[in-house]
C-alpha cells in the first residue's frame, strides 16, 4: 500500500491522470470545434463576441476537431492497451452496480450508511462504462465521416446518414454525462476524491471510511509482502 508522508493513498498512477486530462483536453477541443462546423457560432451570432471571431472560420476548427481526434484516438487505445497489459479491471462493472448505486444514491440522500465500496463505486464503474462507450462511438463514427471525404473511398450514403446521426447524439449525450459527472462532485462525499486526479493521492481516512473493500485488500498485499 503506498502511502504518502501525510495520511494519503495512492489512488491514480500518473498514467491514469494523464489519459482523464489529455481526453478531457481533447473532448472539449472536439466539442467546441464540432459545434462551429454546424456552424453554430455564426447562426447565433457568437462570432461578434470579443475574441470569438475564429469559432465562424470553417478551417481553423477543422483543424482544432482533427487534432482533437487524434489526441483522443491515442489516448483511447493507449487506456486500452496500459490496462489490459498491466491486468487493471478495478473500473470495470460488475454484477449489481445498478443496485449498489440506487444504496449509495439512496445513502447520501438519507445520510444513512453506505455499502462497503470498491476502489470505485458503483456508479463510478456504470459511469465509465457509459462515457466509454459512447466515445468510442464517436470514434468508429468520426473515422467514418473522414473515410467518406476520401475520394477514393466509397461508403454507402446509408452507413454515412447513420455515422452521422450517431456522431451527433454521441456527442449530446456525452455533454450530458460530463455535467453529470462535474455535478457529482456537488456532493460533498465525493469531493475528497478530487486531489486523487491531481496528486495520484487521497485521504486514507476516507478510503477505509468510504472504500473499505478496496482498502482491506491494500492492507491484506501490504501484509503479504
Amino acid at each position: 500500500m503506498k502511502r504518502s508522508k501525510h495520511g494519503k493513498i495512492y489512488r491514480q498512477s500518473l498514467s491514469n491522470r494523464l489519459v482523464h486530462w489529455g481526453a478531457a483536453f481533447s473532448i472539449f477541443s472536439l466539442i467546441i470545434s464540432g459545434f462551429g462546423q454546424m456552424p453554430m457560432y455564426k447562426r447565433y451570432n457568437i462570432v461578434k463576441l470579443p475574441g470569438a471571431e475564429w469559432l465562424g472560420d470553417y478551417s481553423i476548427t477543422l483543424l482544432m476537431h482533427y487534432v482533437g481526434a487524434v489526441i483522443l484516438i491515442f489516448i483511447v487505445f493507449y487506456h486500452m492497451f496500459v490496462h489490459l497489459f498491466q491486468k487493471e479491471y478495478d473500473a470495470i462493472p460488475k454484477r449489481g452496480d445498478v443496485k449498489e448505486s440506487w444504496k449509495i444514491i439512496k445513502a447520501i440522500i438519507t445520510k444513512g450508511e453506505e455499502p462497503p465500496s470498491e476502489k470505485y463505486l458503483a456508479e463510478q464503474r456504470l459511469a465509465y462504462l457509459a462515457i466509454g462507450v459512447t466515445v468510442l462511438i464517436l470514434v468508429i463514427t468520426g473515422i467514418i465521416k473522414v473515410i467518406k471525404n476520401i475520394s477514393i473511398a466509397f461508403i454507402p450514403h446509408s452507413i454515412v446518414t447513420i455515422s452521422t446521426t450517431l456522431h451527433n447524439f454521441a456527442t449530446f449525450f456525452l455533454i450530458f454525462l460530463i455535467i453529470a459527472h462535474l455535478a457529482a462532485f456537488l456532493i460533498k462525499a465525493n469531493r475528497k476524491l478530487l486531489p486523487g486526479m491531481i496528486t495520484g493521492y487521497v485521504d486514507e481516512e476516507y478510503v477505509k471510511h468510504r472504500h473499505i473493500k478496496w482498502y482491506k485488500k491494500l492492507v491484506d498485499k501490504k501484509n503479504r509482502s
